[in-house]
């Protein structure tokens, strides 16, 4: 068995072939079917303890600026820098992951992490820690993430192949979400009990798993992907690629309006907990969870889904950005508490949906890239976003800034979705079903054959 880091750079052609994937029937039922390949399990066992540690790091590091600040923009200012970035070599960095062994990597990339969350837990243990070492230590790690989300998105498919792509992007996304529901409420023990220093050493430590993952898989078992070669000209490629497929730049376009203001949860929960309810960092850390108990969901549900529909990511956009305004002017902190659960379920529902269906829809020879575009706007939109809505709380309150978020995304997925009816050459059609009506999509000219055939009859 190869263990080295460099024993995937040429996967050889497969002598040993992966266990048989399930047929589409069976992949609806079979929810964790992608675990029974080895490679894969190895993965996801070492994301699970790594994603529990970034969450650790991301609530102590958000409620160590806030206390060292009080300013919820100087949160923002924090997820700005973490994100930035992505915004700014977000597309490189997909270049570097087409050209380059994705095993290999990852493992560079998780080291590096992996020393910045060391690096960060000897300040703050020793009573150092100012604000601008936190700014540091996001930038850094945002600098690592250009190059580690593309790889990590388009390892995917080489370890479990297109059958199992929707079954594992889904489990990744249970995955990271179930992180999120320990790795808060860890940190919230942590930061009340012995400090924020000791979530920032628990992160650190957290990525020998997935260095021990990555080293322990089987190269022979990877489904071998011809890397590009290096040339010019290769970014430019990859956005012609992508501009001329509606069906990849109308779900980037959705996901980046809602990752840019939707999704900007630690500066305005953060300001939830302190000023409207005045609960404390229990608070933030249990309006997390809650928003991970309902992901959580939203990806098991993925799972068991066979297809990603954009109809269901429009719809989920669309519930995502409405649950979003109710929140906003919920009265009471149990109420607002009960909303995050549906919140986390239809944001989550939009990350997998717009993931496995970009991903579906494009050449594995472009897949870095074009996840790298997808993750570039993603995420590195926060840049642009987490300052505004930041400002916008300090300025006119918590419940302006979340109701702010939850308008631009109701207003993007209803603009999105009426676009993609339009280039599609879609109409909506009401059929009666067992006496119920419903609603469909159908082409104008399936719709113009039934009205023909309803004629004829």
């Amino acid at each position: 068995m190869s263990s080295g880091p460099g024993a995937d750079s040429a996967p050889a052609p497969a002598t040993h072939n992966p266990p048989p994937a399930p047929t589409e029937g069976s992949r609806r039922s079979a929810m964790f079917s992608s675990l029974k390949i080895r490679n894969y399990r190895l993965f996801f066992v070492g994301q699970a303890v790594s994603n529990t540690g970034t969450w650790m790091q991301r609530i102590a590091q958000d409620w160590l600026v806030l206390s060292l600040t009080g300013s919820s923009t100087a949160v923002g200012i924090t997820t700005a820098l973490q994100f930035l970035p992505m915004l700014l070599f977000g597309l490189y960095g997909g270049v570097l992951v087409d050209r380059l062994p994705k095993r290999p990597t990852l493992l560079v990339t998780q080291t590096l992490m992996a020393l910045t969350g060391l690096a960060l837990a000897v300040l703050t243990l020793s009573g150092d820690v100012e604000v601008w070492h936190v700014y540091l230590a996001a930038f850094a790690v945002g600098l690592a993430t250009v190059v580690d989300n593309p790889a990590r998105q388009s390892f995917v498919p080489d370890m479990v192949g297109p059958e199992l792509l929707q079954n594992a992007v889904s489990l990744n996304s249970a995955n990271f979400q179930s992180a999120r529901l320990v790795g808060p409420a860890v940190a919230g023990l942590m930061i009340t009990g012995v400090g924020t220093g000791w979530a920032f050493l628990a992160n650190g430590l957290s990525f020998v798993a997935p260095i021990a993952s990555l080293l322990l898989m089987r190269a022979r078992e990877l489904h071998a992907v011809e890397r590009a070669p290096r040339a010019k000209g290769q970014l430019r490629e990859g956005l012609h690629y992508v501009a001329g497929r509606p069906e990849l730049v109308w779900p980037i376009v959705l996901v980046g309006f809602i990752g840019t203001f939707g999704f900007n949860f630690p500066v305005v929960l953060s300001a939830y907990a302190d000023d409207v309810f005045h609960a404390g960092a229990g608070a933030y850390s249990f309006f997390n969870t809650l928003i991970a108990v309902g992901s959580l969901a939203g990806a098991l549900l993925a799972a068991r889904r066979g297809t990603a529909r954009l109809r269901v990511l429009v719809a989920a956009a669309v519930a995502f950005g409405a649950l979003e305004i109710v929140a906003s002017v919920a009265p009471s902190l149990w109420l607002f508490s009960l909303l995050m659960i549906p919140i986390g379920i239809a944001g989550l529902t939009v990350n997998v949906t717009a993931n496995t269906a970009i991903q579906m829809a494009t050449d594995p020879a472009m897949r870095g890239r074009v996840m790298a575009l997808f993750m570039m706007v993603f995420m590195g939109g926060t840049p642009l976003g987490a300052p505004i809505v930041g400002w916008i709380t300090d300025s006119y309150g918590p419940r302006v800034g979340l109701a702010f978020g939850g308008i631009v995304a109701t207003a993007a997925a209803l603009t999105v979705g009426l676009v993609l009816t339009r280039v599609g050459g879609l109409r909506f059609s009401v059929v009666w079903n067992s006496g119920h009506p419903r609603v469909l999509l159908l082409k104008q000219q399936e719709e113009e054959r039934r009205e023909a055939v309803t004629s004829a009859a």
